[in-house]
């Protein structure tokens, strides 16, 4: 079964809980604290698996978690950390965050392995917690809550060149014709019900990759047969091979299936409908030799049908489409077709198209219900945050990471604080203080 959706909810593990406990040694009285630090919480981290091809393995089962760190323990014993839980998926695989659908990232290119979700950070022991008036402290700092986010897996096939059509126009055909793909190939509709890849050497070192992509039927976006299943992995092609019945061996209209298919490309989206085309007119060796009389004129003179592959030339050339005539069961034409394709791909960059990031659950924290203050300590000269909201964004970012330190300038802006501190009369160079943490301000 072919699988390229799925809906997860991932759960990195908790940090350990910090010890308290105290030194218990025959000689020594009045020992003093010894609580070990809780273990690390488990990362949720995504890996590429080159083998894989399908997300069946996350139809079946809907949470993915990682483990907990140990509680640290007597002796200042450090707790075990976490096991990071590895989930491997197809190269192409997109992630989104469920509700929102924001990209959160795209497992292709060079994006082979993605920690997704850090685990908690483990709390530290009583014995980081004694002072000179405080000797024997009975408190121990919890571990970091697990993080835990629903995701949306979507595999977008990575493919340079997909082709397009209504069932049974022959790109099963096609693909086993130019590639070494060997798709199921039989005279009724749907026959194909995955997508298939296959690779087109063009000699001297040279190739790209062809996705047979299932019939697409008018309605497809309305949820109509099997098209809408499978436009997502157009989204990736950079051009697409429209194959057409120029036999009309189905009954219908070979230009009409044209324009049907590129209205359902259109209603997916633009993104899709601006992919450039070239069109095979495929099954030229069932078009008859002599021309067919399809009526009889006023002076009795026979009428016969346009030539088929006339007609599409001249209609699609004039609107810059260009035809191939080709018989993908002898390959005639389909040198000339896979040229013009080639000579396509060599003007246009050679980077796959890539997804770029919208969403970080990393550091996307559901805090804002959490209180917090801004205040100026005129001692000090220095402004203050303070609060749960503010002490959780600590306790969850890595204020030394890139990512981490663009999280917290948006936090900042996102929860009004930097308007609080321009009210308050702050000036560039002034110094913000938070549990420990200080910086200059500067707009």
């Amino acid at each position: 079964m072919f699988a390229d959706r799925a809906k997860i909810i991932l759960i990195s593990g908790k940090g350990g809980d910090g010890h308290v406990s105290f030194r218990r040694e025959k000689y020594v009285p009045d020992g003093g604290p010894d609580g070990g630090d809780g273990g690390r919480g488990g990362d949720v981290i995504i890996k590429v698996d080159p083998g894989m091809n399908t997300l069946i393995d996350y139809r079946h089962k809907r949470k993915f978690a990682a483990t907990a760190g140990q509680e640290g323990g007597k002796k200042n014993c450090r707790g075990k950390d976490g096991e990071d839980l590895i989930l491997k998926v197809p190269e192409g695989t997109v992630i989104k965050e469920a509700e929102s659908g924001k990209v959160i990232i795209d497992m292709s290119g060079n994006c082979r392995e993605y920690k997704i979700l850090s685990g908690g950070r483990g709390g530290l022991g009583n014995q980081h917690y004694a002072t000179s008036t405080m000797q024997a402290p009975k408190y121990a700092q919890p571990g970091q809550p697990a993080k835990e986010v629903e995701v949306l897996l979507e595999l977008k096939m990575i493919a340079d060149v997909g082709l397009v059509g209504y069932p049974s126009v022959g790109k099963s055909s096609l693909i086993r014709c130019v590639t070494n793909a060997k798709p199921e190939v039989a005279d009724y509709h749907f026959t194909t019900l995955t997508p298939h890849l296959g690779v087109v050497d063009m000699g001297d070192g040279n190739s790209f990759v062809m996705a047979d992509i299932p019939g697409l039927i008018e309605g497809a976006t309305e949820g109509s047969g099997l098209g809408l299943e499978f436009l997502r992995h157009i989204e990736r092609n950079k051009v697409l091979i429209h194959v057409l019945d120029a036999a009309g061996t189905e009954g219908r209209d070979p230009l009409e299936d044209y324009r049907n298919i590129n209205n359902e490309l259109k209603k997916y989206g633009d993104k899709v409908a601006s992919i450039p085309q070239v069109v095979a007119a495929n099954k030229i060796d069932l078009i008859p030799e002599e021309p067919e009389a399809v009526d009889i004129d006023e002076d009795g003179e026979l009428i016969y049908a346009p030539d088929p592959i006339e007609r599409l030339t001249e209609t699609l050339n004039a609107e810059g489409v260009k035809v191939f005539p080709i018989s993908a069961v002898s390959g005639k034409g389909t040198k000339e077709l896979i040229n013009e394709v080639w000579e396509m791909l060599s003007a246009m960059p050679k980077q796959s198209n890539i997804f770029a990031a919208e969403y970080d659950p990393d550091n996307a924290l559901k805090i804002s219900n959490e209180p917090f203050t801004v205040s100026y300590d005129e001692a000090a000269d220095e402004y203050v945050l303070e609060g749960p909201r503010i002490e959780k964004m600590l306790g969850y970012t890595n204020l030394d990471s890139e990512k981490g330190f663009v999280f917290f300038q948006n936090f900042l802006k996102d929860n009004g604080i930097l308007e609080q501190l321009e009210e308050l009369g702050i000036e560039d160079g002034d110094t913000v203080r938070m549990y420990g943490f200080s910086f200059d301000y500067y707009k």
